[in-house]
């Protein structure tokens, strides 16, 4: 047996402690902010909205499906518009069992494989796919920091223009190091780890347009759940302005990939009240928001797990020939 074989997961990536942590993290946030406005909070919600939410959900992620496939098909994985909107909403299923959005990541590819010409094109995509994605939430937040500023008082306008100031150098210093990064003179160890994403950007990078296309597809998407984040906020006693949001749900949404809890539950929630807490939002209140949209999470994967085998039935799983990636980008 290979030592992939034998290799014991680590205890922290066991599906109970991540349990385990969102249920500490739940019932600590429950100790520290008056349970009773949490709960009055999440009442104030009438049952109509959190429907609206999730069709809206459900809706907003056929933005994901077309920005993903617009990135694989760049690379030549021939993928139809059907077969990537049964996978991504296995991906969105699967999200909820699964340690972080890179388990469902896995499991969006696993079911891609059935109907895409390329395997290659579709593995190397779907690395770029996940890169556009964090660098649209990292935009969507610095649109939301540039202007966030405005709304907060001297003393902490300041302490945010410096985060602000030390997370641009260190973005640009990132960029800098990646773009001047020599490769093939990287150690044998680092060259094997960082392989799939250099492959990943070499793949890519032969089609700008769709890659520029993709990335704007990304923003809007992030860019519309924090709208919907917003108008749940508003429903619920939030009053300030949209950029404030651009600013609090991406970060808060980042904290969430730190695999000690299942699926950021808890994590998110506590990252939202700590981010909103300058601009006088009650931790209670932002507790709240992100409670309201776990259940519009959860309830979308549900459905979208509903939706992807619904679509699955009578295609009969039928798998075209998987090929090596063409060197020329298919039409997207």
């Amino acid at each position: 047996m290979s030592d992939a074989g034998t290799r014991r997961r680590p205890v922290w990536k066991h599906p109970a402690v991540r349990i385990a942590g969102s249920a500490a993290m739940l019932l600590l946030l429950f100790q520290v902010l008056p349970f009773g406005d949490i709960r009055a909070a999440l009442r104030s919600l009438p049952v109509w909205v959190f429907l609206v939410a999730i069709a809206s959900y459900l809706g907003l992620h056929l933005i994901g499906i077309a920005k993903w496939r617009v990135v694989v098909n760049a690379v030549g994985a021939g993928l139809p518009f059907a077969g990537a909107a049964r996978a991504y909403y296995w991906g969105l299923f699967g999200n909820m069992f699964l340690p972080s959005i890179v388990g469902g990541d896995v499991v969006r590819m696993g079911m891609a494989l059935r109907t895409a010409r390329s395997r290659t094109g579709l593995v190397l995509g779907s690395v770029v796919d996940r890169v556009l994605d964090i660098v649209g939430l990292a935009s969507v937040a610095a649109i939301g920091a540039v202007l966030s500023p405005r709304a907060l008082d001297p003393q902490s306008r300041r302490i945010l223009l410096g985060v602000i100031a030390v997370c641009a150098v260190g973005a640009i210093g990132g960029l800098a190091l990646v773009w001047f990064l020599p490769f093939g003179r990287l150690p044998f160890k680092i060259r094997r780890k960082l392989a799939p994403l250099w492959q990943a950007f070499r793949a890519a990078r032969g089609n700008v347009p769709a890659l520029v296309l993709a990335f704007l597809m990304s923003m809007s998407l992030q860019a519309l759940l924090v709208v919907m984040n917003w108008l749940l906020g508003l429903r619920m006693g939030i009053d300030v302005p949209l950029y404030v949001w651009l600013f609090v749900w991406p970060l808060a949404k980042v904290s969430g990939l730190a695999p000690v809890t299942q699926g950021g539950i808890g994590v998110r929630e506590a990252a939202q009240a700590l981010l909103f807490a300058p601009f006088g939002v009650p931790g209670a209140t932002a507790v709240a928001v992100g409670l309201a949209f776990e259940v519009v999470i959860l309830a979308g994967g549900l459905l979208g797990g509903a939706i992807a085998w619904i679509m699955g039935r009578g295609d009969g799983g039928v798998r075209r020939g998987v090929t090596r990636a063409s060197p020329t980008a298919q039409r997207w």
